[in-house]
């Protein structure tokens, strides 16, 4: 699901893929308005997928940070406010959620920008972040 899960830089929110042009992308805004519009190249697109946060180890995927977020709000939304919360309050909060983040890499704006994106899929009814494609591979081989 995270695949098709683009952020846009520059542009707040998120965009679920539509279609693919030449030389550009059709995404429809994760909003009630569900706005369609093209997206190119030049502009920076990441899907949530490629997006991992550092700890103090490895890198953890962004996936893998949306579900403990998800198992810790019980599938609501976020208990904390990433725009009224202070740097403390919200580097705590993710400690509980992910206790090895690198202190230093990651930045309040970083856990800000992950709080509001976990709303935004929470709030749309997107909330299977586990990794479709592994698991469908693993059933393949085991049928075989």
């Amino acid at each position: 699901m995270l695949k098709t899960i683009l952020s846009i830089s520059g542009k707040p929110g998120l965009y679920k893929l539509i279609s693919q042009g030449k030389n550009m992308l059709i995404v429809e805004s994760i909003s009630p308005e569900k706005k369609r519009f093209p997206a190119y190249e030049h502009e920076k697109i990441i899907a949530l997928a490629d997006i991992a946060m550092y700890t103090d180890e490895e890198e953890v995927p962004l996936r893998e940070v949306l579900t403990s977020l998800k198992e810790k709000e019980n599938s609501a939304v976020a208990s904390i406010d990433p725009k009224k919360a202070s740097s403390d309050e919200l580097r705590n909060y993710l400690a509980e959620v992910l206790p090895n983040f690198d202190r230093e890499k990651v930045y309040v704006t970083d856990i800000k920008k992950l709080i509001s994106w976990y709303n935004i899929l929470i709030n749309n009814g997107l909330t299977d972040f586990e990794k479709k494609e592994e698991a469908e591979a693993e059933e393949e081989t085991k049928a075989e």
